[in-house]
């Protein structure tokens, strides 16, 4: 086999030379084509591929872009959509980023994306280009980016490679992040063996627009010009969907490095601010930006999405390297990059603002009226000319096999696990876990508060921000996922990570009002890991449907696996919350004064300890089934944080909700390591301590601390307001029991007669075991990028 053959992404092929050499050898399986797409491509075309075709179909053909083996499924979002939950959704499944409505002509954006196997390759570079991903995402809606966030998953802590992967990821995050100025807000760092070798990072961006800035992939207007923007196209990244989202790692992965994007966030700053002012000026028609498959993925898109066709020359694309082949800069996934399609009277305008930036711009094609029919030259010759929808729009769709695995009635199994009778000492060990310890040596790396609109972020349930300075409106933020809830019981840990989410944003005072997610999961070929996915999808669509909120957009990731290993299956579930007033919004720190406070617990606790952080730290394995949550509860409590049990109808009508309104101090959702966590984290940073009463939560001290059972709220009032925080409860038909008090003992007692009546621990003593295990098991890291 020749070296073109061998490589079609370093050399020139034109439609001629394709025509004329039916029958040449070409290596699709390289690419990551299977026997039969091959030839459906040329079944397309009439002929075979060239080598710019056939790169262009691989890479917009892969998992990661068409989302083959996931389709069949998904649509699963669509069937369960009512017309209420869609009335708001200004842009859902399928758009960049899901927009949605949130009335006095505002609009929020958001979305989460994986970037796992770049971020095992090249951890720093990995998540940085991950971070700048997300955010073009949401500028590609008209939408100034707000916030970031991200959900990480490790192998074992104390693991070497997690040693080297862990501190470039969190580095990579900070220092594009911070370099941006978008404060991160908040999310989840995880550990498991099952993700050694394969870590999920997963990036979430919040941008806001107006609703009539609404911005569309789509190329229409015949004559419309198509406009390439940002940095120079270069050979980084080329790839990046085909060979690391695409397909499972093995052994020496860490080593496909030219696979992997190089950002820079400074060009993306400046592109942010170059993009929203071309929105300002009104001169941009359709704008699809560049990530996964690069120039290949925006023109196809915007071309299949548009009412005619396209026409591109590859000679007019600035380029960073020399002799790049066509296929070379159509699959190049270099950062920092959008393309617009701009009516011809306003194409100068355009440049002039591009240049008002110092940002590159280069007139690369038009829109024309070949309906469907996308054409791409090189060097003057033609190298592409294909149907712009069966490269984006049809792609292969697989009916995987799917089979609940024979292993599961096994793994529910209920296993008991071993309950101390000394629940100081398990106490200290849980809040020291990996599981559960301080993250103040990832999240001091993140500025929070860049901006000034952060109103809640460290330790935070949610993020909170101010969108609106005159009125104080706001968003709150959580995004949640538990691999091993999931592990037990696919559909049910879908529905607590949506129930965690929703909650976490609920007690908050926002109202939620819309999902997004990144389904992260083995390989599809997997019948096991398709069961898997099945019911993680549908128990994340029924459960929104039961909330009433919709979803508006996600990810999936495939392939997360080493070898024949999956991870564990990890979707994890956004949740975005609205609330009028963020001066009304509810912290979950106890405030620091001599004044005693009432804790409230809000919710049943049961014996759940199934995926707990305790059966894990205790050695009990992963058995049984995880917590099991009713929605309803979930709504319930959420009527309760957003007004509709307030002190008085005219503070509900204000929406100050029962948080101000009924003098709540503190609210903490409860979820991994149950109250025991909820009370340390409400009180760790203040000088209190507590004395509490189980009596009315369980019988037994252990199971009432640290049950991991859903829908419930630990609430801290002032005295005089206790009867009335339990009267609005109950009338909501929530469980409520007063569980005891502040004082300024700085100790955690068990009031006499009552479960664990006898025992205390200090808080100080808490605390220590809390803050030390990552400085520990990290201390050979430097945090260079730490921020306030």
């Amino acid at each position: 086999m020749s070296e073109q053959q061998k490589n079609p992404l370093v050399h020139n092929d034109t439609v001629e030379a394709a025509k004329a050499t039916p029958e040449r050898e070409q290596p699709y399986a390289a690419l990551g084509l299977k026997d039969d797409e091959y030839g459906r491509i040329r079944e397309i075309l009439g002929r075979r591929p060239t080598d710019a075709e056939l790169t262009v179909y691989s890479v917009m053909w892969s998992e990661h872009c068409s989302y083959k083996s996931s389709k069949v499924h998904l649509r699963y979002f669509g069937e369960t959509m009512t017309e209420e939950m869609s009335s708001k959704i200004l842009a859902g499944i399928g758009e960049n980023a899901g927009v949605v409505d949130i009335g006095g002509g505002d609009a929020v954006t958001f979305r989460v994306e994986s970037h796992n196997h770049p971020s095992y390759v090249e951890p720093y570079q990995g998540a940085a280009t991950g971070v700048g991903g997300i955010v073009r995402d949401i500028m590609a809606m008209g939408a100034r980016p707000i916030a970031v966030m991200d959900q990480l998953r490790f192998g074992p802590a104390d693991a070497d490679d997690t040693k080297r992967v862990l501190p470039g990821v969190v580095s990579g995050i900070g220092g594009y992040g911070n370099s941006l100025g978008l404060p991160n807000i908040g999310g989840e760092t995880s550990f498991d063996a099952t993700y050694a070798g394969n870590p999920l990072v997963n990036a979430l961006c919040v941008g806001t627009l107006k609703v009539e800035d609404l911005k569309l992939a789509f190329a229409s207007g015949t004559g419309n010009k198509v406009m390439l923007f940002g940095s120079r196209t270069g050979l980084d990244g080329i790839g990046g969907v085909s060979v690391l989202a695409s397909e499972t790692f093995e052994e020496g992965a860490e080593r496909k490095l030219p696979a992997v994007q190089v950002g820079d966030p400074f060009a993306e700053k400046v592109l942010i601010e170059c993009c929203l002012e071309l929105y300002g000026a009104d001169v941009v028609v359709g704008i699809q930006d560049l990530g996964g498959a690069g120039l290949a993925c925006a023109t196809s898109e915007l071309a299949a999405s548009g009412d005619g066709g396209m026409r591109v020359n590859l000679d007019a694309v600035p380029l960073r390297a020399e002799n790049m082949s066509a296929a070379e800069i159509l699959a190049s996934e270099s950062q920092e990059r959008m393309c617009a399609v701009v009516a011809p009277e306003n194409v100068e305008k355009f440049k002039e603002i591009c240049a008002k930036w110092d940002v590159n711009c280069a007139e690369i094609g038009e829109v024309t009226d070949e309906n469907d029919r996308l054409v791409i030259e090189h060097n003057g010759e033609i190298v592409l000319d294909a149907p712009p929808s069966t490269i984006a729009d049809e792609a292969p769709v697989y009916e995987r096999p799917w089979a609940r695995p024979e292993w599961q009635d096994g793994v529910q199994e209920q296993v008991d696990v071993d309950k101390p009778a000394d629940v100081a000492d398990a106490w200290l060990q849980l809040v020291a876990s990996p599981a559960l310890c301080s993250r103040d040596w990832i999240t001091e790396q993140y500025d929070r508060y860049v901006r000034g609109n952060t109103v809640q972020a460290r330790h935070a349930d949610s993020g909170v921000l101010r969108i609106d300075e005159e009125t104080g409106r706001g968003v709150a933020v959580s995004a949640d996922a538990s691999g091993r809830y999931a592990y037990l019981d696919p559909n049910m840990g879908a529905r607590l990570a949506l129930a965690e989410a929703y909650r976490n944003v609920a007690v908050t005072g926002a109202r939620p009002v819309a999902v997004t997610n990144c389904l992260n999961f083995g390989s599809p070929e997997n019948p096991d890991v398709m069961w898997q996915f099945r019911e993680a999808v549908h128990g994340l669509a029924d459960g929104a449907k039961e909330l009433g909120i919709p979803v508006s957009g996600g990810n999936v990731s495939f392939y997360n696996q080493t070898g024949e290993t999956p991870i564990l299956p990890t979707p994890v579930v956004g949740v975005l919350g609205v609330i009028d007033d963020v001066a009304h919004s509810v912290s979950h720190r106890a405030v620091n004064n001599e004044d005693p406070d009432v804790l409230v617990l809000l919710g049943q606790t049961r014996d759940e300890f199934g995926g707990s952080v305790w059966q894990d730290i205790s050695g009990a394995g992963l058995a049984g089934l995880p917590p099991q949550v009713d929605l309803a509860d979930e709504a319930t409590l959420a009527d309760y944080f957003c007004g509709a049990a307030s002190a008085d109808g005219a503070d509900a009508a204000a929406g100050a909700g029962t948080g101000a309104s009924a003098g709540l101090t503190a609210t903490h959702d409860l979820s991994e390591g149950g109250l025991g966590q909820a009370v340390f984290e409400m009180l760790k940073d203040t000088e209190k301590g507590a004395e509490l009463d189980l009596s009315a939560v369980h019988d037994d001290a252990f199971t009432a601390l640290f049950s991991e059972s859903a829908s419930r709220v630990l609430v801290a009032c002032s005295p005089d307001r206790v009867d009335r925080v339990v009267a609005d409860a109950v009338e909501l038909g929530i469980p409520a029991a007063v569980i005891g008090s502040t004082n300024m003992s700085g100790e955690i007692t068990f009031a006499d007669g009552t479960p664990g009546a006898g025992q205390s621990v200090g808080m100080e003593a808490l605390r220590t075991a809390w803050a030390g295990t990552l400085p520990g098991l990290f201390a050979h890291a430097d945090a260079p990028n730490a921020a306030v």
